[in-house]
């Protein structure tokens, strides 16, 4: 059985991210766990660190190519919170 997560290993990560110069931000999305999010070129990942001691990690890795600005306009229309917005919850 792995020992459960603490803060020394959220601080621990950090500490090894800043040494490697790797941009990272801390939030926390879900009650109970501290989220690290680390964005390196071409992939982006989530660490979350529960209240529990059990630590997640998702990766989510760039399909490539860069797009033009007009998608900017689709991204607001499908996750926006705007009452046009097609995926708007009522």
């Amino acid at each position: 059985m792995t020992n459960p997560a603490t803060i020394t290993d959220v601080l621990s990560l950090t500490a090894r991210l800043d040494a490697a110069r790797i941009f990272y931000c801390l939030s926390n999305p879900t009650r109970g766990a501290i989220m690290v999010s680390v964005c390196v070129p071409g992939e982006r990942w989530e660490i979350e660190f529960h209240e529990d001691g059990e630590i997640g990690v998702e990766i989510f890795v760039s399909r490539g190519g860069v797009r033009g600005a007009g998608l900017i306009e689709d991204l607001f229309q499908r996750f926006g919170n705007s009452s046009d917005a097609p995926n708007t919850k009522t």
